[in-house]
């Protein structure tokens, strides 16, 4: 049975009205939301610890900021809009003690509701709305009048209006344009954990740089490898986007085509399948949540080292190099403008 699509005819924006909306952080979601319910006429005041330097950017903005504690007070629905493994520590400080009944939580991601690192008390409402894409594409898609789609869910309904709320805040971000599609926390949690690991981040990135390792390895020159294992990735993807896998195939020469249905079965096998299912499995039992959490009360040595190892890579040093003979690509400093909402 096929799910059923939410859009603007589904949400009342009237929901949230006389409501008081407030936004914990002002990161890449944190932003987005806040902004596009602004713009969407909701009332949305930002939660922020007192020496943040997103205080005067939301400030900025003409949002009202308030330390994080007093947001919360001050909020009918409060969006936790934090990274997963710091909303713990910010839940015990500043938010478990202020809520009351008829309050709302609000998540983007189910990771600390899912695997429990916070325990929401039974008498307020617990939902997410997810937006399938990063916070500047959720902005820039609703400023352009498009958006982006959206998962919603229900893991405590206090009040029987939870998924009214929901959907309402789906609309003002821009959610219901696309559609939007109900889910529960875990499934949410679980399949875009796996999502990130195995295809979207690690699977494609991994391609890529060994793609390229590959070539170069072989004597070929690293512009080549370049363009064929970075630059034209986002012309196929983008033709997959538009039409399907199918469709895809349809538009490319029929020496690619049978390239990919004879070639790519035989990179991506029966091996890198159960490596996925490991993935999964790890997702599944909270190993990977454990090790992540792990990670960061450690310092998050070996993850920056990682990072780090990536921005150094060949095929990082090409790509600009090469990006910069074409002015007709946007060139987006997108790390430079998240952090300056952190």
């Amino acid at each position: 049975m096929a799910a059923k699509i939410y859009t603007d005819e589904d949400a009342d924006l009237s929901v949230l009205q006389g409501k008081t909306c407030a936004v914990i952080g002002f990161g890449s979601q944190g932003h987005a939301h806040a902004l596009n319910l602004k713009d969407s006429g909701v009332n949305v005041i930002i939660g922020l610890y007192a020496g943040s330097k997103s205080r005067e950017v939301a400030a900025e903005y003409g949002f009202e900021v308030m330390d994080t504690g007093d947001a919360v007070k001050a909020a009918d629905v409060i969006f936790v809009a934090v990274p997963d493994t710091k909303i713990a520590a910010i839940y015990n400080a500043d938010i478990a003690d202020n809520l009351c009944e008829g309050k709302t939580l609000l998540f983007s991601h189910g990771f600390a509701v899912h695997f429990k690192t916070i325990e929401a008390p039974t008498n307020v409402n617990v939902i997410m709305v997810a937006p399938k894409g990063p916070g500047h594409i959720v902005r820039r898609q609703f400023v352009e009048g498009k958006g982006v789609p959206a998962l919603i869910a229900v893991h405590n309904d206090a009040d029987g209006n939870a998924k009214n709320i929901a959907l309402a805040w789906a609309k003002g971000v821009g959610g219901t344009r696309a559609g939007v599609f109900e889910t529960d926390f875990k499934e949410e949690t679980e399949t875009d954990l796996f999502g990130e690991q195995t295809v979207l981040c690690g699977g494609v990135t991994a391609l890529i740089s060994t793609g390229f390792e590959v070539l170069v390895e072989a004597g070929y020159q690293p512009e080549m490898a370049y363009f064929e294992c970075l630059h034209e990735m986002k012309l196929i993807v983008d033709l997959i986007n538009e039409s399907g896998i199918a469709g895809m195939r349809f538009s490319i020469s029929e020496t690619a085509e049978w390239g990919d249905v004879t070639v790519g079965p035989k990179i991506i096998d029966a091996s890198v399948k159960e490596k996925m299912r490991d993935a999964l499995t790890a997702i599944q039992n909270g190993e990977f949540a454990r090790e992540w959490i792990a990670e960061c009360e450690s310092g998050q040595d070996k993850f920056n080292q990682l990072r780090k190892e990536g921005e150094e890579h060949e095929i990082e040093v090409v790509g600009k190099r090469l990006r910069d003979c074409m002015p007709w690509l946007k060139k987006r400093d997108i790390k430079g403008a998240q952090a300056s909402y952190h």
